[in-house]
């Protein structure tokens, strides 16, 4: 019997340049403005998605990988998706916003209020995708930390930000008219935190939450960034393989770390990004397939500019017939990542062409060597995940309007008729609705 699942869409070039090196660019929106994002919202929000979260990178890279970066707008341009949340919200009923907040960056006590004041605006759709990107350091004064050093920081800032949410107790706000009376100051405890990282002091000057905080997402697929997720996260944003059975142990690593920290393992939703490309026949996915299998240089140098804007990393200079030297990745790049591009290839001895190529070929879903299939052969895909246990799938890409309909066109109403897709919001924001089922 078909299972409900989460859905999502991962908003993977951020608050930049959408549709830029695709055909629908020249639909002419303008990505600075915020119409195209608020056309988008709407049509996931109508199609019954539970949340987008919204990518960032607040640095250009260092001045090595500059032109990687904004040659071909991966890694930059990029606005401040805090910003855009509040249009994206006036857009939409149901669907929780999660623009990405770097911890490294931003002080606990202003992202505290922040989030507070965005999450009341929405009535309770607020989240953050919390990331520990440390390459940005040097634009805000800070040493730039190892990997888990990282970790160790964004887990300091998660439990103060939750402290300054927390230092209003129960009853504290009266709201009493007649007596002229708003607030109750003895249950606003006094709140001063100095930590390894952090120097905080509150209470925090925003209201308590009537549905609780707004709801903690975050990527990594190290072991530290999985603790990391079992510790303090109500979605763990999965980049990883889609073959059953390492879903199934990624959740269970997932879980295991939340009972750890004596946290119910079922209240953390793990949601695997996912990268469909939809056609109208078996026909034509077999030509599509067909062409990818031997991709020319030109294609194989494409992947890598992807791959080097996502990593931080140039793999474009590389020799495409030597593997990759370990040196190459600096610590601020995540195991995850690393696995993630390699996809099982042994990195001391696979030479880049052969990684490269693997990045270009396509295959059939059908045969589950690739992502290309018909609406019927994914929906296939994704009941048979759900059948295993798995809570759902962020889908891949930018917030244009023409690549989001080009999805969801074809697949919501696959996906609703077979029991998958939620027809209906039970109210009680972004939290809530993670937790209907």
């Amino acid at each position: 019997m078909a299972r409900l699942q989460h859905f999502g869409w991962f908003f993977a070039r951020g608050f930049g340049p959408q549709g830029w090196g695709r055909p629908y660019w020249e639909w002419n929106y303008d990505w600075r403005r915020p119409e195209l994002y608020q056309q988008s919202a709407r049509e996931l929000d109508q199609a019954g998605l539970d949340l987008l979260v919204i990518e960032d990178a607040i640095s250009l890279g260092t001045d090595e990988t500059l032109d990687l970066r904004i040659r071909s707008a991966y890694g930059g341009p990029k606005h401040d998706p805090l910003l855009l949340t509040p249009y994206l919200f006036a857009a939409t009923e149901n669907i929780g916003i999660a623009p990405t907040i770097n911890s490294g960056a931003t002080p606990p006590y202003l992202a505290a209020r922040q989030a507070a004041t965005l999450q009341h605006l929405s009535s309770d759709r607020f989240g953050l995708n919390v990331v520990t990107d440390v390459r940005s350091a040097r634009h805000f004064g800070l040493p730039e930390l190892p990997h888990d050093a990282a970790y160790d920081r964004a887990e300091e800032w998660i439990s103060v930000v939750r402290a300054l949410w927390h230092s209003w107790d129960d009853g504290a706000l009266v709201q009493d008219a007649a007596g002229a009376r708003f607030a109750d100051a003895s249950r606003v405890r006094p709140f001063r935190y100095n930590g390894e990282y952090f120097d905080v002091a509150g209470p925090l000057n925003a209201i308590p939450f009537e549905n609780g905080d707004p709801t903690i997402i975050s990527p990594g697929g190290s072991p530290r960034g999985l603790g990391f997720a079992g510790a303090n996260s109500d979605v763990q944003l999965a980049i990883a393989s889609l073959d059953i059975e390492k879903v199934r142990a990624y959740r269970a690593s997932v879980h295991a770390a939340a009972i750890v920290h004596g946290r119910n393992p079922a209240d953390v939703k793990v949601l695997f990004a996912f990268t469909p490309e939809i056609v109208d026949s078996s026909e034509e996915a077999d030509r599509v397939v067909a062409a990818s299998i031997r991709p020319d240089d030109a294609t194989l140098r494409a992947v890598l500019a992807k791959q080097s804007s996502d990593l931080e990393t140039d793999l474009e200079s590389l020799p495409l017939d030597a593997p990759i030297l370990p040196t190459v990745f600096g610590q601020h790049v995540s195991q995850g990542s690393i696995g993630a591009l390699l996809g099982g290839a042994d990195l001391a001895t696979t030479p880049l062409r052969e990684i490269a190529t693997r990045k270009a070929r396509k295959g059939r879903i059908s045969s589950r060597d690739g992502w290309v299939g018909t609406a019927d052969e994914i929906a296939d895909f994704i009941e048979q995940h759900g059948e295993a246990g798995n809570d759902g799938f962020l889908f891949w890409g930018d917030l244009h309007p023409v690549g989001v309909h080009s999805i969801l066109d074809r697949l919501v109403p696959v996906l609703r008729r077979r029991g998958i897709l939620r027809s209906e919001f039970g109210g009680g924001g972004l939290r809530a609705n993670l937790r209907d089922f």
